[in-house]
């Protein structure tokens, strides 16, 4: 995949995650997490693979009972015979220090073991227990992502910082108190963790919460207190378009600053969705910054009293997802597929121009308009089209297009000349 970017990022190490790179030398990365039960191998393969299709680079499985723990091994073998490579990173809560020390083979097939400080254990126990998850981290050497959450800080420290705070000639708000809270919990098992004996370049950390300010603040403060990668992403961000648009607002603002290696969007899946969607999420909001390029996008016009057909609304849909779902074979098969450009416009307003930039753009008749629809390749005039196979026609044209400028590298193939060059007959509406 394309990384494009002109954003200077602030430099950090680089961690390796099984064979995804992440840190300032690296694209950003996309991650996402199952919500199937682990011990549910079948439904875990199923979900892992669909996230991986759609594009996450990493993905995170919950790993909290004995049961599943006993699964992940199998879990890798299968996306394994399947031929997919995603590094799975495995979520412990509260008991995953017994279950690293309890399942061998789940410790190894894990590429990444992901820590909430906040919830590895209480009073004398937690530094034993936090430490037991950090040396399973150094004997499989694996990377580890310290985690906090503002649901889940440790109160102990909690308790303490604010009963310092209230001695302050000047104590800080109670939202300034609880984002120090966040970082200071960050780089204090950071540091532990090193004192532990885990090399740097092994740990990524990141400090939740589900306010878009609080977040590009704490972000921005950690950001400039440490080197190690921040992995991004607004907790709880909630379902459909509020989640869609917290997120975007809050990662958006930080990855313009050089803040950010590795993001998820957290949505939470309406009835029945897919959970394919925050991937999509993620992906769009990289590409749409031009960070990094996925999937060949669509630019379509919002419509109008000059639109009053739904035609062109249903060809841009039906376009986007055509794209998007040969991109798991175009991925491999064309590089560079990603960066190409497509414009649906529904009318002759912006329709030209707008089709005129993009690498292929259709212009579809207008209320009141010749019922034609002249395509554009690479600002040329190419084709017209006309009648009820037109979006099929113009698949075909941007099928065309993929195979004769993507094949072999990008390299366009001069003895294998497209096979559209001349207006498609009009047919009868």
């Amino acid at each position: 995949m394309d990384y494009q970017t002109n954003l200077s990022r602030r430099q950090t190490k680089t961690v390796m995650i099984g064979h995804v790179p992440v840190g300032s030398s690296a694209p950003v990365v996309v991650q996402s997490m199952t919500n199937t039960d682990t011990a549910d191998a079948a439904a875990t393969v199923k979900q892992v693979y669909e996230l991986w299709r759609a594009g996450s680079e990493v993905v995170r499985i919950t790993v909290n009972s004995p049961e599943s723990a006993a699964q992940v091994a199998n879990i890798r073998r299968q996306l394994d015979d399947m031929g997919c490579n995603a590094p799975l990173v495995g979520d412990f809560h509260f008991n995953g220090h017994r279950l690293l020390a309890q399942y061998p083979d789940c410790a190894e097939a894990l590429a990444k073991y992901r820590i909430n400080p906040g919830n590895v254990g209480k009073g004398s126990k937690r530094d034993e227990q936090f430490s037991a998850m950090i040396r399973a981290a150094i004997d499989y050497n694996k990377p580890v992502r310290i985690g906090v959450n503002w649901g889940s800080l440790d109160q102990a420290k909690m308790a303490r910082m604010m009963d310092e705070n209230s001695k302050r000639a000047a104590p800080l708000t109670s939202e300034a108190l609880m984002r120090e809270m966040l970082i200071q919990s960050a780089l204090e098992n950071a540091a532990e963790a090193e004192d532990i004996g885990l090399p740097s370049e092994r740990i990524i950390i990141s400090c939740k919460v589900s306010s878009v300010q609080d977040l590009i603040k704490v972000y921005r403060d950690l950001g400039g207190r440490c080197d190690y990668p921040l992995h991004l992403g607004l907790t709880e961000a909630g379902m459909g378009s509020k989640g869609i648009v917290a997120s975007t607002a809050a990662l958006s603002v930080l990855m313009q600053e050089g803040i950010g290696d590795t993001i998820r969007v957290s949505l939470t899946p309406e009835p029945g969705e897919s959970r394919t969607k925050e991937v999509i999420v993620a992906q769009e909001i990289l590409q749409t910054m031009g960070i990094r390029s996925f999937t060949p996008l669509v630019t379509a016009c919002p419509g109008c009293g000059r639109t009053t057909s739904t035609f062109f609304q249903e060809l841009a849909q039906k376009i986007q997802h055509y794209l998007r779902d040969q991109m798991p074979v175009w991925r491999n098969q064309y590089p560079g597929v990603e960066n190409m450009s497509v414009a649906v416009m529904g009318c002759v307003v912006n329709g030209p121009g707008e089709s005129k930039l993009a690498n292929i753009g259709i212009s579809l008749p207008g209320t009141g308009e010749v019922p034609v629809a002249p395509v554009f390749v690479d600002g040329e005039k190419t084709v017209t089209l006309k009648g009820e196979d037109i979006a099929e026609d113009f698949k075909v044209i941007v099928e065309d297009y993929v195979r004769l400028n993507y094949a072999e590298g990008g390299r366009l193939r001069q003895s294998d000349p497209p096979k559209i060059q001349k207006t498609i007959p009009l047919k009868a509406i």
